[in-house]
């Protein structure tokens, strides 16, 4: 019921936001500035953590010294880390490229972590590859995929039921 309250209070988007929504060169834009920044991000020198790892670590012995369960570490962090930095790529994927189904989507997502993984493979002796990393990256690609799916069906919803259809 508070679920129903909530979505009716959301403002309906303006015809201009649709036609943005919409709108494949714009998210293709995205994307390929998306891309250039991933790439950054897998190509530094060094892991783009080392600043912050002992912190964590640190932070992470803390929580666990007050209940948090040992499977929260710095391994479980960092494959969140991943899953979380590919859920945008699948979104603004599927945005540009809207006839696309969540699996192609999700394989678009492994291509692109496969090249970040065999360049850091190939040219990067401080980065390591790890077909984790894999996994991660393309569940993150299919998560968003499949959420803007859910958001674009619902939007349609929305369309149609004020439609009066």
């Amino acid at each position: 019921m508070a679920q129903k309250t909530l979505a009716a209070s959301w403002p309906e988007p303006s015809e201009g936001a649709l036609k943005q929504l919409e709108n494949p060169r714009l998210w293709r834009s995205v994307l390929v500035t998306m891309l250039a920044l991933l790439a950054l991000v897998a190509y530094w020198p060094s892991p783009v953590d080392a600043p912050v790892q002992g912190d964590l670590s640190g932070f992470l012995k803390f929580l666990h010294g007050r209940g948090i369960p040992g499977w929260f570490n710095y391994q479980f962090v960092e494959a969140s880390a991943n899953v979380m930095l590919f859920i945008p790529l699948g979104a603004v994927a599927s945005l540009a490229y809207d006839g696309k189904r969540w699996w192609q989507i999700g394989a678009f997502g492994l291509i692109v972590s496969g090249v970040m993984e065999l360049g850091q493979l190939l040219f990067l002796h401080n980065r390591f590859a790890s077909a984790l990393d894999l996994v991660t990256n393309t569940g993150g690609a299919v998560i968003g995929a499949l959420l803007v799916a859910a958001a674009l069906k619902r939007l349609q919803a929305r369309r149609w039921s004020a439609a009066g259809l």
